[in-house]
């Protein structure tokens, strides 16, 4: 009788035009471009292709159903550079309740917490468009749902589209301080702990 395969965890900080699936796509390259990894390791939820930031890569099937079941309310924090600077009213909309639309039907959104930042953040590859919009301001996101392209939706819904997105965090566990592109093993209880599934 063969062994049972060790639960294994890790962390990437995953690349703007990058897929969040080891397979190449027509023109549009895949973690596995990046990454050496055994066959049973899948991403933990996705991030679209034009978004940053932290995504989970296990082999443990059990965490998909803990951290993406809606009732469990798991937040994610996102900074987000949008065109334009949002004033206090436009943030109070976004943070109480919007309708956007998720896969053709209308969807409103719970409450989210919203703020202006001063992030340091290095420059994607390419940068963002500055001469095409030239008044860009960041926001600090936190979501407990993570509809398609919700972020998107959302700062679209407020007047000021996104133009770069990053997710730095689930619950406690945080991208930093890996770069994009780095990937870094963690330990099951360090990461149960810090998404609170402990």
């Amino acid at each position: 009788m063969s062994k049972k395969r060790k639960h294994s965890y890790y962390l990437i900080h995953k690349p703007y035009k990058i897929l969040s699936q080891f397979s190449t796509e027509n023109d549009k390259l895949g973690l596995g471009t990046l990454y050496d990894l055994p066959k049973d390791i899948y991403p933990v939820g996705r991030l679209d292709l034009d978004s940053e930031g932290l995504l989970i890569l296990t082999n443990d099937k059990s965490l998909n159903n803990k951290l993406l079941n809606p009732q469990n309310n798991h937040s994610r924090t996102y900074w987000a550079e949008v065109d334009g600077v949002p004033n206090s009213e436009a943030l109070k909309r976004f943070s109480e309740r919007l309708e956007i639309k998720v896969r053709g039907k209308k969807h409103v959104t719970k409450k989210a917490s919203v703020k202006l930042i001063d992030p340091k953040l290095l420059d994607r590859e390419p940068p963002v468009n500055v001469l095409k919009h030239p008044v860009r301001s960041w926001l600090e996101i936190r979501l407990t749902e993570g509809k398609n392209r919700q972020v998107r939706k959302m700062t679209a819904s407020i007047g000021h589209p996104t133009l770069r997105l990053v997710r730095v965090a689930i619950e406690e566990l945080k991208v930093f301080p890996l770069k994009s592109g780095e990937i870094t093993q963690i330990s099951k209880n360090v990461l149960y702990r810090k998404l609170r599934l402990l």
